[in-house]
């Protein structure tokens, strides 16, 4: 598990990270997306604006459980996603 007050992501490790993953939930106020990276991988562009905050890395909270990556926070997606 990685602090990102210590280490911050910036463009190259948020996208590597987005790479790795099946899935990505992202929480951006009331709105949920849900991207599927197998199917509908998005542009390198689409996929920044979707995981980088105003400071240029990645947002927080960022949890990855397996193949799934979520950013911002969710609770509902966090309870779907975390629940054993």
């Amino acid at each position: 598990m990685k602090d990102s007050k210590k280490e911050r992501m910036g463009e190259k490790e948020a996208l590597a990270l987005a790479r790795e993953v099946s899935e990505i939930v992202v929480a951006k106020g009331k709105k949920t997306v849900r991207v599927d990276m197998k199917k509908d991988a998005p542009s390198d562009a689409d996929l920044l604006k979707l995981l980088l905050g105003p400071s240029g890395n990645l947002r927080a909270p960022t949890v990855r459980k397996g193949k799934t990556l979520l950013v911002g926070f969710d609770p509902d997606a966090y309870t779907k996603v975390l629940r054993p």
